[in-house]
């Protein structure tokens, strides 16, 4: 289904995804297609999303942030969308570390798997390594419990 936009709508919808990356910093490939598509269910979509993790509130935004991390470590969202999440905290100043420790609270709730998602994530955004064995070992991939 395809709903054509006016060029009126169409202009409306372009300034609108450019207020979305302005005031979240990130816009995903569902919010493009959305504001070509279906404005106005975007429009209603990110009202909710305003309230709840734009808007000032108590929550400071770097506050939001690491639980968007998390939520979405533990929700086992894609890569992408969570890797969004890390670069808009680390634009605000949270660093790399605390990152990292909001991520390692998925392991006792959501297990090693969820959190090798998170982590895998965080580790391509900041560029992190590992100390390699000096021993024959097996390559296990990108996770291990």
């Amino acid at each position: 289904m395809t709903i054509d936009l006016n060029s009126q709508t169409a202009a409306e919808a372009q300034d609108y995804i450019d207020d979305m990356a302005r005031k979240r910093g990130y816009v995903l490939e569902y919010h493009k297609v959305m504001a070509k598509h279906d404005f106005p269910v975007l429009q209603a979509a990110n009202h909710v999303v305003s309230a709840a993790y734009l808007d000032q509130r108590t929550l400071d935004r770097k506050t939001k942030e690491l639980i968007f991390i998390v939520s979405l470590t533990v929700m086992r969202a894609s890569k992408g969308h969570i890797q969004s999440h890390i670069r808009v905290a680390l634009d605000l100043g949270v660093t790399p570390t605390e990152i990292l420790e909001a991520i390692e609270i998925a392991l006792p709730e959501a297990g090693v798997v969820a959190f090798q998602a998170g982590f895998d994530a965080w580790r391509e955004v900041v560029g992190a390594d590992g100390i390699e064995p000096t021993v024959e070992v097996h390559e296990g991939g990108n996770g291990a419990s």
